[in-house]
This record gives structure tokens, sequence and C-alpha cells, in this order.
């Protein structure tokens, strides 16, 4: 429900009793509480946007990343050259392998390790490609012919994109002359407080 709706309900309730009276009071002081957090809301969606644009990157020209996402790696990554290579980035993803294998079967499983909400962008971001007609999904679709199971499916589609995300990353930082996350004389555009 809408502050908006909630707002207009509220102006048709007259209480009569404290309790309730009380009870409606209470109600409008959630509905202006909702309507100051939408308010917060938009403006950090616009904020995002602003910031995610001015670092000129191509994140957002990949399938499934939009402006939020775009938002959340550049601030998790930082300077992409933090990372000497696609496998320290996909540790750092939490999408690197990790092998437990027993006998003649080869299997790996999730690794707990590395950037959770950075795992998760990647996750969204797959969930995205698999639901549409993408290269991502025949990926996906070719690992699951190959008999991986669905988590392990998802696993290696991560883990693509993760290398995807990071070549993209560095080909920004190179065409930008700084880097995702810095102006380009070399000042961090992520204010921390």
């Amino acid at each position: 429900m809408r502050a908006d709706t909630a707002a207009a309900l509220l102006r048709t309730v007259r209480p009569r009793d404290i309790a309730a009276k009380t009870l409606r009071l209470l109600a409008v002081d959630l509905v202006a509480e909702i309507r100051r957090l939408g308010q917060r809301i938009s403006t950090a969606d616009t904020d995002i946007a602003t910031a995610v644009t001015h670092t000129s990157t191509t994140l957002t020209s990949l399938y499934g990343i939009g402006i939020g996402l775009a938002g959340k790696i550049l601030a998790r990554v930082g300077d992409i050259h933090r990372f000497r290579s696609a496998a320290a980035f996909a540790s750092y993803t939490g999408t690197a392998h990790i092998e437990v294998s027993s006998g003649d079967v080869v299997r790996h499983r999730l690794s707990r390790a590395g950037d959770r909400q950075f795992n998760h962008a990647l996750h969204m971001m797959a969930l995205s490609q698999i639901r549409h007609q993408t290269d991502g999904r025949a990926y996906y679709q070719r690992k699951r012919a190959a008999g991986k199971g669905r988590k392990e499916a998802m696993r290696c589609l991560k883990r693509r994109l993760s290398d995807t995300a990071y070549r993209r990353l560095l080909r920004d930082a190179q065409h930008n002359g700084g880097g995702p996350g810095r102006t380009l004389g070399g000042g961090s555009i992520v204010q921390r407080g």
C-alpha cells in the first residue's frame, strides 16, 4: 500500500475512544515517516545515478547491470588496479571455485569468502541473464547439458560474469585514465563518512 493511499484511508477514520485515537495518531506518524524515507531513497537514487554517470563506466551496458548495481560494484571495487588478476578479483567477489573432490567425482562448492554484497550483485546479474535470451543463458544451459546441477551451473556463470566485469572495469580504467570511483584528477567521488 502506498503512503498516499494509507493517508487517504486514515482521513476517513474518525475514532471516538482514546485507544483508537492513539492508534490513528501512530498510524499518521508512520505514514509521514514512510514519506520521508521515500524522499531519502529518491535522493539517494539520484545521487548514485549522478556518481555512476560521472565515472563514465560502461558496466551498465552489460546485460543485467543497471545504475544501482553499477553503483554498488563501483563503490565496492574502488581502484580496479588493486587486483593483480581476474582470479584475484574472483576471489574478492566470492566467485572463485573451491574444489571438493572425492575419488573420480570432481565437484566445486560455493566460496563463502569474498565480498557478499558484490557476489549478490553478480547473482542478480546472472538471474537476469538466465531469464532472457542472452549469452549468459546459453552458457548456463551448456553447463546444465554437460551434467552440472543448477547451483553448479549458476556458480560457473557467476564466475564468468565476474571475469567479464573485471575486464570491463580494467578497460574503463584505461579509457578514463583514472579508474572507476575516481575522478580524472585522482580524487575519489565516493564520500565516506
